[in-house]
């Protein structure tokens, strides 16, 4: 499909995205856009959903991860710069939770505000396992015996150095892949392990 649109526009889109464009004034450029289905699309999911475990597990012994929707609420405001990706966690009972869905909402508004990657889980469990050491749902508790809040989950960049991490470029990749495409929260499936 050949889409023609002004100088401004163009240049919008290509901040965004990876595109072609010729030299006239009218910026005339073809969008593909690949269907996502077959092995092709699973195969890919799978790779990002390792990709996104590898974040974590590397991320988590550095200190570089805020758990809790409140936690991620505070540090987003104090310091959004340093935030590399936001996680929202749910699974089918959540769907129902109208406070959950409204602070999702506003997380999720405030991410794209500030160009702060964000991805969707559908396995709490599973991503308790990775931020809790693997083991069982006692593991997945704070101090006081209450279950962790692991609905939205921040990766931070270290203020050390500037974070150059092969799995996370990879996860990025797919978020601004996904925003081109008007998904702007992909939904990972993480699969048990």
């Amino acid at each position: 499909m050949e889409v023609q649109y002004n100088r401004e526009t163009v240049d919008l889109i290509s901040q965004r995205c990876t595109i072609s464009t010729e030299t006239n004034l009218d910026y005339m450029f073809s969008m593909t856009f690949e269907e996502p289905n077959g092995e092709y699309s699973q195969e890919r999911m799978d790779s990002v959903a390792k990709a996104l475990e590898e974040v974590l597990t590397s991320a988590l012994p550095q200190g570089c991860i805020t758990v809790g929707v409140y936690e991620a609420a505070k540090s987003l405001n104090v310091d959004p710069d340093n935030v590399v990706l936001c996680i929202l966690a749910t699974d089918g009972e959540d769907v129902k939770d109208v406070a959950l869905q409204i602070h999702f909402t506003l997380i999720q508004a405030f991410c794209c505000e500030n160009d702060i990657n964000i991805l969707r889980v559908n396995n709490t469990q599973r991503l308790a396992q990775i931020l809790c050491g693997g083991g069982g749902p006692e593991r997945g508790r704070q101090s006081g015996g209450e279950p962790m809040d692991l609905h939205c989950v921040l990766v931070t960049s270290p203020h050390s150095n500037t974070w150059k991490d092969p799995a996370l470029s990879k996860v990025n990749r797919f978020c601004r892949e996904s925003r081109c495409m008007d998904q702007w929260v992909p939904i990972i499936n993480l699969p048990d392990r």
